[in-house]
């Protein structure tokens, strides 16, 4: 699928929300029929197989020129602004637009980069460095003047020095920033004030540099499925009991009712989907769960990689690789396939014996999401904070206070104790 000239359908929220057999959304459901191993002819929904061209390897590396953006004005580095989507000058103002790119968002082979040649990589910047956080191992780039200051997965201050960026396998697209960081830190103000109990230091997260702009990796996957199943179908049918009750006299009277029963049937077939897009975070050192409530996530709205975009942000490199990635969009696809399977076999019921799925024609893309992060540590425990780069939403842990909460519930038996002394003296 070509990023910058997507199908005309609605972009989906993406397929980590069609876990549990929930529906997918139009665009890819189609009507095709499969043939029933029991004889008959059954209706299964998925779309017939796209063909699509597979993006051939660079045989080299492409020549880059040094990634720096001085102010043409005052000379002063020019950053990102999430605001308008300029290159601007923290000093004098002076804004200067990004070149537009010709590349395209494209998707690249999984099989041909199953095993990553040194000439399918780069860095993301020529003059871009990188430092690991020497408590949880998580490893960022970024461009001077940026500095790697405080861990932003752990909160601990970086003490090892930074070098040279190695090449990885380089993004194709890029999700620029659109929040500001100073709206993310008044939203997380607000957030922070709706925190009952909350202790005193999760007040850190309310200064201005408490969070920090990161680019989190991920892989989208698309990929065709053609699973083959048994199972049985469940007819239900009923029956007439007579049944005998025994009125107020001590009489036995006779009655009836209706019995459902199910008959089984060996059922037998073949279903098939296309998967487009399957977003899977390539970082271990954000909670799955804070990510996926990160979304919905406007990939309609990526742009081919640019290294200006990295100007003034981080950006995360990533820890999980792309055959690891494509594990975990086999566990997010099988709900879905188990779901068809049902609607496959019919009845009233369905059991599932085996599912065996044949995955073909699998292609991906790298990106980088937008993402302002904080942690802080309390009582040994890490507690993280994280905001969407394009929406505001807010996510995050949040630590309760003993002595908060003791203060209250003394407070209450306090008053429930003036109370009854109150009510004693009344009465008496």
């Amino acid at each position: 699928m070509n990023g910058a000239e997507p199908e005309p359908r609605a972009q989906p929220k993406s397929f980590l929300h069609l876990a549990g057999g929930a529906e997918p959304p139009p665009h890819i459901r189609r009507h095709s029929r499969s043939q029933d191993l029991n004889g008959g002819t059954t209706i299964s929904r998925f779309p017939s197989i796209k063909n699509r061209s597979m993006q051939t390897p660079p045989t080299q590396a492409a020549p880059k020129t040094t990634h720096t953006y001085p102010c043409p004005a005052c000379g002063a580095d020019l950053l990102y602004e999430p605001r308008d989507g300029f290159l601007s000058c923290p000093h004098c103002g002076h804004k200067e637009a990004i070149p537009t790119s010709a590349e395209q968002v494209e998707e690249r082979s999984f099989e041909q980069y199953l095993q990553i040649r040194p000439e399918q990589l780069e860095r993301l910047a020529t003059n871009a460095l990188e430092v690991q956080c020497q408590s949880c191992s998580a490893m960022v780039t970024f461009m001077p003047p940026e500095v790697a200051g405080r861990c932003d997965f752990c909160g601990v201050q970086i003490v090892a020095q930074p070098k040279s960026a190695d090449p990885i396998l380089a993004p194709e697209g890029v999700l620029p920033f659109r929040i500001t960081q100073s709206q993310a830190s008044a939203g997380l103000r607000q957030w922070l004030q709706s925190r009952w109990f909350a202790p005193n230091a999760l007040k850190h997260f309310a200064q201005p540099d408490a969070i920090q702009g990161v680019y989190i990796p991920f892989w989208t996957y698309d990929t065709n499925t053609t699973s083959y199943y048994t199972g049985e179908r469940g007819q239900h049918y009923h029956t007439t009991e007579t049944y005998y009750e025994t009125d107020s006299q001590g009489n036995q009277e006779a009655r009836t009712r209706q019995v459902r029963h199910t008959r089984w049937s060996p059922a037998a077939g073949t279903v098939s989907r296309w998967f487009d897009d399957v977003l899977v975070p390539a970082t271990a050192s954000l909670a799955q769960n804070r990510l996926e409530a990160l979304e919905p996530w406007d990939l309609a709205e990526l742009v081919a990689y640019e290294p200006a975009f990295l100007s003034g942000f981080k950006a995360q490199r990533y820890q999980v690789d792309l055959a690891h990635g494509f594990e975990r969009v086999k566990q997010i696809t099988a709900a879905v396939i188990q779901s068809d399977v049902r609607q496959n076999i019919g009845g009233d019921e369905q059991r599932i014996h085996n599912v065996s799925t044949h995955y073909s024609g699998v292609t991906f893309k790298h990106l980088l999401l937008p993402v302002y992060a904080g942690a802080y540590r309390f009582n040994q425990r890490v507690f993280q904070i994280v905001v969407n780069g394009r929406t505001g939403e807010i996510q995050g842990d949040r630590p309760y206070s003993f002595w908060k909460i003791a203060l209250l519930v003394t407070t209450l038996l306090f008053i429930l104790l003036i109370i009854a002394l109150v009510f004693a003296l009344v009465k008496s």
